[in-house]
C-alpha cells in the first residue's frame, strides 16, 4: 500500500499546477491556469467546510499522495448538482427514420440536439493519474474513492451521477468534432476554445451556437467517427466506469463529442456494495484486499489496505490504518478491491 486519496489542499497548489499543464490540453475541470486552480481548490475547501448535508452546488477536489514519497501524484474532483449556476449542455443523438411509399424506400437520419437534460446531476470528473503511478491500481483508488466519499455524505448527491470522457483529440491539439461541427460556428481553434471554456465557463456555446439540430448526414465523416468515442488515454476509464454501472447513452460533448456515461448514483457498484463495520483490531491478517475509507468532508482519507472480518467488526492492516489514520472503535467503508 503506497497511496493514500485525501481531500486537496491549498498547499496541493503547485503539484496540481504541474499535473495540469501535462495533460494535453481537453481537461475542461483541470485547467493549467494556476488562478483558475487557485480558485477551484478555494470552492473546494468551503464545500468541505460546509455543514449542512442538503444538496448544494459543492465541487469537491481530491488528490492522490504517494506515501513513500510524500509527493501529488493524481487528483480527482466530485461535482454534487451540475447546471445550478449556469446550464450543462449536451448534444443527445437522436434517431429517426422517413419513409416513402412512392419511392419505397425508408432513410434512417441522425441528428445532435443541444440540450440540458443533465441539469440537477452529480457528477465524477477531473481525474488525472500521474505516468509513473499507473500500476499496482492507483488509478483504481483515484477513481472508486469518489464513491466511498458519496456513500458516506449520500444526501449531499443527486439521485443521478454523470462522467464526462474527453473525446478524441491528436498531438497537436486537434479535435475531429470541434473542426468538423462546433468550431464552425466560432472561428477559433479547439484549443483557444477549450482554454475560454475552462476560465469562463461554456455559456458562450449556448449564445453562439444554433437552436435548431443538426443532421449528421451534413457532417464531415471524420466528425461522426469521433462521436462518442472516448480519447485513448481514457478508455482505461471507460472500462472502470462501466464496471461500476456506467453507460452511454447517446450523450456526448458540445466541443470534442466525447461519451456521457451515465448510472443512477444508487446503483454505482461501489455504492451499492460497500459496507460498514467497527475497526476491532489492527494487524497483519489474511484478509481481503480491499478500498477503506474513514472521516467526513475534509477528514476524508482513503487507501488500498486488508480486511478481515472478526467477532464485532474488522481487522485492518497496520499500513492502511496509518494512511486513513484509523483507530480502533471507529466505523470504517470498506469494499473488496
Amino acid at each position: 500500500m503506497t497511496h493514500v486519496l485525501r481531500a486537496a489542499s491549498e498547499s496541493d497548489l503547485s503539484a496540481i499546477y504541474e499535473m495540469a499543464k501535462s495533460t494535453g490540453g481537453g481537461f475542461t475541470n483541470l485547467p493549467a491556469d494556476r488562478p483558475k486552480l487557485q480558485n477551484k481548490l478555494e470552492i473546494a475547501a468551503a464545500s468541505f467546510a460546509r455543514m449542512s448535508d442538503a444538496l448544494a452546488d459543492d465541487r469537491y477536489m481530491f488528490v492522490l499522495e504517494n506515501t513513500q514519497t510524500g509527493k501529488v501524484r493524481g487528483t480527482c474532483q466530485i461535482f454534487s448538482c451540475i447546471g445550478a449556476d449556469r446550464p450543462h449542455y449536451s448534444y443527445r443523438i437522436d434517431a429517426f427514420t422517413h419513409y416513402s411509399s412512392e419511392f419505397g424506400r425508408a432513410m434512417r437520419c441522425e441528428m445532435l440536439t443541444m440540450v440540458t437534460d443533465h441539469n440537477g446531476s452529480s457528477e465524477v470528473g477531473g481525474l488525472f493519474l500521474h505516468p509513473t503511478e499507473r500500476s499496482a491500481g492507483a488509478g483504481s483508488l483515484l477513481a472508486r474513492s469518489r464513491y466511498l466519499f458519496m456513500a458516506l455524505h449520500r444526501a449531499r448527491f443527486a439521485d443521478r451521477t454523470l462522467a464526462e470522457l474527453r473525446g478524441v483529440i491528436d498531438d497537436f491539439g486537434i479535435s475531429p468534432f470541434w473542426d468538423g461541427v462546433t468550431g464552425r460556428f466560432f472561428g477559433m481553434s479547439f484549443r483557444e476554445a477549450d482554454e475560454f471554456k475552462a476560465l469562463h465557463g461554456a455559456q458562450f456555446i449556448a449564445d453562439l451556437m444554433p437552436k435548431h439540430p443538426i443532421y449528421t448526414a451534413m457532417m464531415p465523416e471524420s466528425a461522426i467517427a469521433v462521436m462518442g468515442v472516448a480519447h485513448p488515454s481514457g478508455r482505461a476509464a471507460q472500462r472502470m466506469l462501466e464496471k461500476e454501472g456506467f453507460a452511454y447513452r447517446n450523450y456526448i460533448d458540445v466541443f470534442d463529442g466525447g461519451p456521457t456515461m451515465i448510472c443512477a448514483t444508487d446503483d454505482i457498484a461501489t455504492i451499492r456494495y460497500a459496507r460498514q463495520d467497527t475497526l476491532v483490531a489492527i494487524a497483519q491478517n489474511d484478509g481481503v484486499q480491499s478500498l477503506v475509507a474513514r472521516g467526513r468532508l475534509g477528514g476524508f482519507r482513503a487507501a488500498f489496505g486488508r480486511v478481515a472480518m472478526t467477532e464485532g467488526g474488522i481487522i485492518l492492516d497496520p499500513a492502511a490504518a496509518e494512511a486513513i489514520r484509523a483507530t480502533p472503535g471507529e466505523r470504517l467503508t470498506h469494499i473488496p478491491h
